[in-house]
């Protein structure tokens, strides 16, 4: 049996006890899109030591990390456009939705909060259009 499910696992529990920790510390939920965004809106102001923190970590760690990786396959194009395309799109979407999937996903879904919910659900939708457009409509990815 293909062992890659448990890496997502692993990545998941990551994901969620950074999420956990960020709220106790902070008080605040940690949406990486708002962090990211507070910052050059320049809306962060009061708090930009610690979204610079978080911006560092997430930066730094995983290539701390390829020492324990033999091969990584992420299945990511080539093709620099399509790349450039993805990144504006999600980042248009982020900003559409009030947020990501780290705010909306794992904060407001273990939050029971009705727009986690539905955002993640729409988020969902979203991609698996786009995968049958672009894949298998397209064939571009």
């Amino acid at each position: 049996m293909p062992s890659d499910w448990i890496w997502g696992a692993i990545g998941g529990l990551m994901i969620g006890g950074a999420a956990a920790i960020y709220l106790l510390v902070n008080g605040r939920i940690m949406g990486a899109s708002g962090i990211l965004g507070g910052l050059v809106d320049g809306t962060g102001r009061s708090t930009m030591m610690e979204r610079l923190a978080f911006l560092f970590g997430a930066l730094v760690v995983p290539p701390l990390l390829v020492p324990l990786y033999t091969s990584v396959d992420t299945q990511i194009t080539t093709n620099p456009v399509i790349i450039i395309a993805a990144g504006l799109l999600v980042g248009i979407g982020t900003r559409l939705a009030n947020g990501c999937t780290s705010g909306h996903g794992v904060c407001g879904i273990s939050r029971l909060a009705p727009r986690g919910l539905a955002s993640t659900g729409l988020y969902l939708l979203g991609g698996g259009v786009t995968v049958l457009v672009f894949r298998h409509g397209l064939e571009l990815i």
